[in-house]
């Protein structure tokens, strides 16, 4: 499934990394400027996966994760925007559990494709990474929003460098099959 959506995956991690960028870029950036960059980036994650999914889906493969993911990025950017007021606290926990429940569903991935694909433990890290974020954004509730904008930044950025570069392996992968085919 992932082998035929390489692209929706590269796409992702470029948005990521933008999104990542953006966010140090303006390090004074407003608590309503991250809500609005984060709803919108929680938002095209998801129906990107959900593209995945669907994709997925048509070939036969197993699909239900990506559909999950999707629906929640989906989910959470929706919210995101619909309560823009949210304090810098709500906001951190619904980062959290987007990140936490993101993950999961990514490590679920990584072990199902281990025989599939090559590189599929980078999914899985992607997913360790998410999983470890979520806790510690959980455990420190309190950090001061600029703490917050500079953690989100680089978590950000780190995922989009680990989906290019599982994008660009799943991509070598579908090449090498299609070519012995």
């Amino acid at each position: 499934m992932l082998t035929l959506s390489w692209s929706a995956l590269a796409l992702r991690g470029v948005l990521a990394i933008l999104f990542g960028f953006l966010v140090f870029a303006w390090p004074g950036i407003t608590l309503w400027v991250l809500i609005l960059f984060f709803g919108a980036n929680a938002l095209v994650d998801g129906v990107l996966a959900l593209v995945a999914a669907i994709r997925g889906g048509a070939s036969g493969a197993r699909w239900w994760g990506m559909l999950i993911e999707g629906i929640l990025g989906i989910a959470t950017g929706i919210i995101t925007f619909v309560w823009p007021g949210l304090t810098a606290l709500v906001l951190l926990y619904v980062i959290a559990a987007w990140a936490i429940i993101i993950g999961v569903f990514e490590i679920i991935a990584a072990i199902r494709l281990r025989k599939e694909i090559e590189g599929e433990w980078l999914l899985g890290l992607r997913g360790v990474l998410a999983i470890v974020f979520g806790v510690v954004l959980f455990a420190n509730p309190g950090a001061g929003a600029l703490a917050l904008v500079w953690v989100i930044g680089a978590f950000s950025i780190a995922l989009g460098v680990l989906e290019l570069v599982l994008a660009f392996r799943l991509r070598g992968h579908h090449r090498r099959r299609t070519a012995r085919a």
